[in-house]
């Protein structure tokens, strides 16, 4: 890994996020757009799990805000009637947010992404954290998050290194680098494979799920 601050990592990064909701726990997990709702909503409800349905282990990050709260993550669909965590495919996710023919396009590539979550995040695009069908995780136990979006050309693309990185960049802790629209580097949905603190993470990502590639287009001669 990289020689970057473990702070900007992890469970220590999570905790930085906690702390700031903690700050403020009703402000909106998105300011631009309140169906998400807020961080905490009437008062935390932590969960104590260590591992998904297939039986590979949560993140650290997801630990550490599983016991802290679940609520956020229970209205995005996590649990099913009895608290138990309930995975989708990614396919699943795409026909529930876009609607049959988004689900059919996906599903050929299903394979790729294994247990998959729908996180709150985008407007016209979605964010999905992808467990991965062999459980692929970075050097951290961190598994990637995917932006999904189907307003142009349908695709995935690695968006994130794991959840602790989603959650400090939507809780707006994560000091991104100054934006120079003349950088293509700077902008995207991958536009973290060039952050020094997280490249070698997402390479990681990109070479277990993508053989080195950081999107997947969803066409009609992929197979």
């Amino acid at each position: 890994m990289s020689s970057t601050d473990p702070q900007d990592h992890g469970d220590a990064l999570a905790g930085r996020v906690i702390e700031a909701v903690r700050a403020d726990p009703s402000r909106p997990v998105l300011e631009y757009n309140r169906f998400a709702g807020p961080w905490v909503e009437g008062g935390p409800r932590p969960r104590a799990i260590e591992a998904f349905p297939s039986g590979h282990p949560l993140p650290p990050s997801l630990r550490a805000w599983l016991a802290y709260d679940s609520g956020m993550l229970e209205r995005h669909g996590w649990f099913d009637a009895d608290g138990a965590l309930a995975p989708r495919t990614f396919a699943e996710i795409a026909e529930a947010e876009f609607g049959d023919m988004w689900g059919a396009c996906f599903a050929p590539f299903s394979d790729r992404f294994g247990e998959c979550f729908l996180l709150p995040g985008g407007s016209d695009s979605r964010r999905v954290l992808s467990v991965g069908p062999h459980g692929e995780r970075d050097e951290l136990g961190e598994y990637p998050v995917f932006a999904l979006d189907v307003d142009d050309l349908p695709y995935a693309v690695l968006m994130y290194p794991g959840f602790d990185v989603y959650l400090a960049d939507t809780a707006g802790v994560l000091v991104r680098a100054e934006e120079d629209e003349d950088d293509e580097r700077t902008w995207g949905y991958d536009a973290l494979k060039a952050d020094v603190r997280y490249a070698h993470r997402m390479r990681t990502h990109a070479r277990d799920r993508f053989g080195g590639e950081y999107d997947l287009l969803c066409l009609p001669d992929e197979t």
